[in-house]
């Protein structure tokens, strides 16, 4: 397990490291071109020359990006849940349409998911649901989706075609590893099974191996249905506790983990971190940072790379 996470840590540092190395290859070739253009009037050299600099200064974002990550957890797995708001079946659909979104983006990214659990909404969407993003700084990234996500859309399920508000919230959480220093007693844990059930077919398995555990001491409550054997659902629903107790422990011990909790607030008017409006206008802006972009399809499918990239970037780098 020591000698993996050194070998993670290797990488990491060995693709930062070809990042900022890589900065003074386009930088140079501009250079030349440049020197080309001014002796020879070569037009087609200076524009090369120009398209070299767009390349460095592409590279010297993408460096600062990764410097954004250098916090203590941003390079583990994530731990995503999403839970609606009030507004019953309109909330619902918004948070499986988010649900969706993240899934969308991880695929992109080449990450792998799993649903860890899903709660099927009454009539459509969900009441909640937890999943994994397997993928180098999985959490570093997702971090910056933390917080009260709104849409404005004529509701799908309103006869009279009117104006709907839905929020739904976002939460995100390191996935630790098996060594972490987190104790656990037998006797602070509730531990109950039930049957898996509900519309969510693609979700999950229909067996009486789903497991609840409630850390009797936080009250912190955790769910697994996905897999068919009893244990390893008790062994995901474990590993998931175990990552909130730890970070609830860096929030009271050192108060690491504050950016996470910062924009975690009422799922409510004037607390969303971003709009979405599909009506009367269409338009995704993200509050924090006043990104914007008007293809709120594409962002709905998972395009939301300059969202999390201008947050990160705004945001002062902590370890």
């Amino acid at each position: 397990m020591r000698a993996q996470k050194i070998m993670r840590r290797k990488s990491a540092l060995e693709g930062q490291l070809t990042i900022i190395t890589n900065i003074g290859n386009p930088l140079d070739e501009a250079e030349i071109l440049l020197e080309l253009a001014e002796e020879e009037g070569d037009a087609a050299s200076a524009a090369e020359a120009e398209e070299q600099i767009e390349e460095a200064l592409s590279q010297i974002k993408a460096a600062e990006l990764q410097r954004m990550l250098g916090g203590r957890n941003d390079s583990h797995n994530a731990i995503v849940s999403i839970n609606p708001g009030a507004g019953g079946t309109e909330a619902q659909d918004w948070a499986d349409m988010l649900f969706r979104m993240y899934l969308r983006w991880a695929e992109k990214k080449g990450f792998s998911r799993e649903v860890i659990d899903y709660q099927d909404g009454e009539e459509a969407g969900l009441k909640g649901v937890t999943f994994t993003v397997t993928g180098e700084f999985a959490f570093g990234l997702l971090k910056a989706e933390v917080g009260v996500h709104r849409l404005v859309r004529i509701s799908p399920f309103d006869a009279n075609k009117r104006r709907h508000t839905s929020f739904a919230s976002v939460f995100v959480y390191p996935e630790m590893e098996e060594d972490v220093d987190i104790e656990i007693a037998e006797a602070d844990l509730r531990i109950d099974t039930y049957r898996a059930g509900g519309a969510g077919g693609q979700h999950v398995n229909k067996t009486d191996s789903a497991v609840r555990i409630t850390h009797l001491p936080s009250g912190i409550v955790v769910q697994c249905q996905n897999q068919r054997s009893q244990h390893k659902n008790k062994a995901t629903a474990m590993k998931v506790l175990k990552s909130r107790l730890y970070e609830k422990k860096l929030q009271e011990e050192e108060d690491k983990m504050q950016e996470l909790h910062s924009e975690k607030r009422e799922i409510a008017w004037g607390s969303q971190i971003r709009s979405y409006v599909l009506q009367p206008y269409r338009m995704v802006k993200d509050h924090r940072t006043s990104t914007e972009s008007g293809n709120v399809d594409a962002v709905l499918d998972g395009d939301i790379d300059k969202f999390i990239e201008a947050y990160l970037l705004s945001t002062p780098s902590k370890g």
